[in-house]
């Protein structure tokens, strides 16, 4: 017999933090796959060319805002507007390398076109900065223009190719095991875990010695440094295709959605049956490798897509998938409309966390660096986040989840949603951390002293714990919560709400700058941020993150988990 099951409990909702679920649910090598034996040499592949990636694109947009600010002499709120703008592309372009990924080129060549676009972006970056810190440099002969335009062409040429790579290379490297092998499922597992960890070694590693390097002694080094990263990746790639296996595409994953809302377009004036039972649905607990979900009475009207007519059907087949759909077509649309206000929230919170990258770092370009004889650039704080999140993700899985499994009583801990409530509050106490600090670090000034940097550290712990509980817990959650045929574009999602967070964050900074200058007054957000209060700003993201939150916690609360039938 069928029976329904929580698949929010079997994808692990107490599961380690950096671990994305094992499921063998995807992948599936079919006719459309270029079938060879999984490769180990594959997986180290593509974990040494993301540890290189990370290197590169960290080492170029960690410190981007102090290189604008300082080389090519931009004012604090139109760098921290463009800083935010760029990173929002970088997060925008992975939704489309899926649907190209997806669609038409499959992993592997969305990667390898993607890299030549990435390389050519960051050798432009590097060209730009080498002559912008040339002896010859002079803004005031209309240099900075110039520069800053080629500095922008290369840069967006980098969140064109990176978005490609960020899209396809997680699950090309999926690709590379076995569903069908237990032991490569297992490895399959880990395999995420260690992906996740080269993100984070390759960001430390750009954030420390390649900031060090672009401060301390020459910014065109530094981003050549960068660069050389990047093209040994795509030589390592390139070099390593005998290993890889390829999975060709095997249509859009849009599909589906568009022929549910035509068939339901086309049946707006039927009569849904009460019986659910009477709606249409393929008589197997799978169609074409995909689970077969329950009916939901959310959204009633789209069930019309499933009702059934004589027109409809011949010798009991349907004669057309965009006149009649099945309730599993139809389940899978409603569980990405109700992702859809989850994601919405989430923009919210990743505009005020990307003040880490922004006006965090400003705000620590005005304090003192010095500790004893040695200096610490104000993006360099940055790597310290990403090490408190390595030692919080230590503290959850060692501490955190064992307790909170003990004191619930469920086997699993905190769910997905509690984590992301706790993620979202989190940011909450960052926020007033970083205006608390900002306030000492004015009065500090007025008496003519310069605060240390150190005092930057417990505000970015706190946001570090937030990263943690939120950001990796998110990606988790989209991907146990999408439809199978919309794993990717449901995870791209979550990397798009960071875009549009970025963009929400530099119209955030623009509308404060604008309307607390003018008449007199500098604003919040001037030049010289000894003369403005950042720390109005930060309390006013804090008030901000207080409403996202009791929105989230409304949402969460009333959040329907996925279903789907098996076989017992």
């Amino acid at each position: 017999m069928a029976m329904e099951r929580d698949d929010s409990m079997e994808r692990g909702e107490g599961s380690p933090l950096i671990l994305l679920s094992s499921e063998d649910e995807s992948n599936h090598h079919g006719p459309h796959s270029h079938h060879k034996p999984s490769n180990s040499k594959a997986s180290a592949i593509i974990l040494g060319f993301e540890y290189l990636d990370s290197v590169a694109f960290n080492g170029i947009g960690a410190n981007l805002i102090v290189y604008l600010h300082t080389v090519l002499h931009g004012n604090n709120a139109a760098t921290a507007a463009n800083v935010a703008t760029w990173s929002g592309t970088c997060f925008l372009t992975p939704l489309f390398g899926a649907i190209v990924a997806d669609t038409y080129w499959g992993n592997y060549k969305t990667i390898l076109v993607s890299l030549i676009v990435y390389l050519i972006g960051m050798v432009t970056v590097t060209s730009s900065a080498f002559s912008a810190t040339s002896k010859s440099f002079d803004c005031e002969g209309g240099s900075c223009h110039s520069s800053s335009t080629f500095l922008f062409c290369g840069l967006y040429l980098v969140a064109i190719g990176s978005g490609g790579v960020k899209a396809a290379l997680l699950p090309f490297g999926a690709e590379q095991f076995d569903d069908e092998i237990p032991l490569e499922r297992e490895r399959k597992g880990a395999f995420f875990g260690w992906f996740y960890l080269c993100i984070t070694l390759g960001a430390l590693t750009s954030g420390t010695f390649i900031v060090w390097i672009q401060e301390n002694i020459d910014w065109g080094l530094g981003y050549c440094i960068a660069t050389i990263c990047m093209a040994a990746a795509l030589a390592a790639f390139v070099l390593g295709t005998p290993n890889f296996r390829r999975r060709l595409p095997t249509g859009s994953p849009l599909e589906s959605i568009v022929q549910v809302m035509v068939a339901s377009y086309k049946k707006w004036n039927a009569e849904l049956p009460r019986d659910s039972s009477l709606l249409f649905e393929i008589n197997k607990i799978t169609s074409g490798g995909q689970q077969k979900l329950p009916h939901t009475n959310e959204f009633r009207f789209l069930d019309k897509a499933a009702t059934m007519s004589a027109l409809d059907l011949k010798d009991g087949s349907r004669q057309s998938s965009w006149s009649l759909c099945t309730v599993t077509q139809v389940e899978e649309l409603k569980m990405f409309l109700r992702l859809i206000p989850i994601w919405a929230n989430s923009i919210v919170y990743a505009a005020v966390f990307a003040q880490m990258f922004t006006t965090f770092i400003q705000q620590g370009s005005t304090m003192n660096p010095k500790i004893g004889s040695f200096s610490i650039p104000p993006a360099s704080l940055c790597s310290f986040e990403i090490i408190s999140v390595m030692g919080w993700v230590f503290v959850y899985n060692n501490f955190i989840a064992p307790a909170s499994k003990k004191y619930l009583g469920n086997g699993t801990g905190l769910s997905q949603l509690q984590r992301m409530g706790i993620g979202r509050f989190l940011l909450v106490l960052a926020m007033l951390t970083a205006a608390c600090n900002e306030s000492r670090r004015l009065a500090s000034a007025k008496a003519g002293e310069t605060l240390s940097i150190l005092w930057q550290l417990p505000q970015f712990f706190v946001l570090a714990s937030s990263e943690v509980f939120n950001n990796i817990t998110q990606l988790e959650f989209f991907f146990a919560q999408a439809p199978d045929r919309m794993k990717s574009i449901c995870t791209a999602m979550v990397l798009f709400s960071m875009s549009l967070g970025n963009y929400l964050n530099s119209f955030i900074i623009t509308v404060i700058a604008k309307v607390t200058s003018g008449e007199g007054e500098l604003g919040w957000i001037p030049d010289d941020l000894n003369k403005g209060h950042l720390d109005y700003y930060f309390l006013a993201l804090a008030g901000l993150s207080v409403v996202n939150f009791f929105a989230y916690q409304s949402l969460a609360g009333s959040y329907t988990l996925k279903k789907v039938i098996s076989e017992s």
